[in-house]
């Protein structure tokens, strides 16, 4: 077994059992991507089992604090069990759902999705890139599902050494079968707080939909509905999934902003598969900031303003451009809103923690010469876990908020 020596010092977020070990970190020892070596302090003390990832700056993600655990087949069968286990007892309201959530499931750097009985996988360390067989022969075995589809082309690849991987992983001798209706094999219908919405697996972000948002969309449509918001600007609006909830609460209008044709058809769809009018929805194909501006300079007006941008910040490196970005999106949108209107404002940046991004809102109020109350704090479904050893785990942060 390879060795990690640490730098004198450079223990002591291991022994919190935070699972990142940084190469600035390292005193000596290397080891083959992916491969498991075992990490020792300065004085040869144990500290973690770890896959070694030689091009990236996080250079091991620790899989094990115990020294008696054997990182092997039964290991990774144990990690998947347990996260199947701790979502079988979730609230989720949802045939579409998170399974497991990385390095908060012990497995560093895999996320895996389902959809009805479609998986969708992301690979996205070197660790689990190296046991990807049997990682996908367990999920298949433990799930149930009909197959499995990869979606390994996120930008954190390329920081690991590893090409993007897309593609069928799993799938049945007669190969992936098709949706519902004869849809194509990659697309899905889910059922979400008694609304119905596509995915297709092989196209759009992340592993092709935001689970993490669900029940911000449910508190949405509540908020909705409780205060008679009428009109809706629902940015970054993706494929609708906040513009159904505004429906579904009973809103009037409601506009879906985004620079993807093709997602806002599947919006314009969502609209339709729903039953809401057609006339009530709109999909502008625009970037945002400077439909925000357009429509200030209009002397329009909205009761309810959705604002959840892409990630702006990956990393705290990223912070202060990120800040500057999120702070003129919000200004406009304090702007925007009607008094007594609503904002629901988000960030999934894990280089902005939450205590930054309400200052950065407040900042943009301030510059606005607007006051608000804040509501409700929202952040990622409990099937997307943070865990008090890996407080990176909570990327998504969410103000509602009521302008005075």
């Amino acid at each position: 077994m390879k060795t990690l020596r640490l730098r004198d010092g450079r223990e002591r977020s291991l022994l919190r059992r935070h699972p990142w070990i940084f190469d600035g970190a390292i005193a000596s020892g290397r080891a083959d991507p992916g491969e498991t070596v075992r990490v020792v302090g300065a004085d040869g003390r144990f500290l973690a089992w770890a896959a070694y990832s030689p091009d990236s700056q996080i250079r091991a993600r620790a899989w094990s604090f115990d020294e008696a655990e054997r990182i092997d087949a039964a290991c990774f069968e144990r990690r998947i069990v347990q996260a199947l286990a701790l979502r079988a007892r979730l609230p989720i309201d949802s045939d579409g759902r998170r399974l497991v959530h990385g390095e908060a499931d012990g497995l560093p750097g895999l996320v895996v999705d389902r959809y009805g009985d479609l998986l969708c996988a992301q690979f996205g360390a070197a660790g689990v890139e190296r046991w990807k067989p049997l990682l996908a022969d367990l999920l298949m075995r433990h799930t149930g599902a009909a197959a499995l589809y990869e979606r390994s082309d996120a930008s954190v690849r390329q920081l690991e050494g590893l090409p993007a991987a897309t593609g069928w992983l799993r799938t049945p001798a007669g190969g992936p079968p098709p949706g519902p209706d004869g849809a194509p094999p990659t697309t899905r219908t889910l059922h979400e707080h008694g609304w119905r919405l596509t995915v297709d697996v092989a196209e759009g972000h992340k592993t092709g939909y935001y689970l993490d948002q669900r029940d911000s969309r449910a508190a949405f449509a509540a908020a909705v509905r409780q205060y008679g918001v009428q009109r809706v600007a629902n940015c970054f609006a993706y494929t609708g999934g906040f513009s159904v909830a505004a429906l579904a609460g009973g809103a009037r209008q409601v506009v879906s902003i985004d620079a993807s044709a093709p997602a806002l058809a599947r919006a314009e769809a969502h609209v339709r598969l729903n039953g809401h009018d057609p006339a009530r929805h709109q999909a502008c194909d625009a970037d945002v900031n400077a439909w925000l501006r357009e429509q200030l300079e209009r002397g329009e007006r909205y009761d309810a303003i959705v604002l959840d941008p892409p990630k702006f910040a990956p990393t705290a490196a990223h912070a202060e451009r990120a800040a500057r970005a999120y702070k003129d999106i919000n200004r406009l949108a304090f702007k925007l809103l009607e008094p007594g209107g609503l904002l629901f404002t988000f960030s999934c940046s894990g280089g902005i923690p939450a205590d930054l991004f309400h200052k950065i809102v407040a900042g943009a109020g301030l510059d606005a010469g607007i006051d608000g109350a804040i509501i409700g704090r929202l952040g990622a479904a409990p099937d997307h876990p943070a865990t008090v050893t890996f407080p990176e785990g909570e990327y998504l942060k969410g103000l509602v908020i009521l302008k005075r």
